[in-house]
């Protein structure tokens, strides 16, 4: 099988390629193909962060959904951020997290931290 190797650059490329992902998927580990496969996953990894970039979570958003998830209301965060006005203004971005409340969230809610904390680039 003749897969040619090369950066994706167009829908079209990425569509060939994700076809010839499919027609490798079972190649045996070691194998030729199993090499072309693996290259051809991180091509289309690569094209697909630059093309359909992700936003990073907002932490209220992540902190809201960890709430539904655990049946939990805002009242039951004040162990954890503080007063009820403070939870209010954490839910409403009216106030940032502290580190230390980023701590109490992900180890106590166990909200992933790189959810909590916004990047440089996010947070402005």
């Amino acid at each position: 099988m003749k897969t040619k190797l090369k950066v994706i650059n167009s829908d079209r490329e990425y569509r060939r390629a994700l076809k010839a992902i499919e027609r490798l998927f079972e190649a045996k580990r070691g194998s030729r193909e199993h090499d072309v496969l693996e290259v051809l996953v991180l091509l289309v990894d690569d094209y697909e962060r630059r093309t359909f970039p992700m936003e990073a979570p907002d932490p209220v958003a992540a902190i809201r959904f960890r709430l539904e998830q655990r049946g939990m209301e805002p009242k039951d965060l004040v162990p954890l951020l503080g007063s009820r006005s403070r939870v209010s203004e954490i839910l409403n971005h009216k106030r940032g997290l502290t580190i230390e409340m980023v701590r109490r969230l992900f180890d106590e809610l166990h909200i992933p931290m790189e959810a909590l904390i916004p990047r440089e680039a996010d947070a402005r």
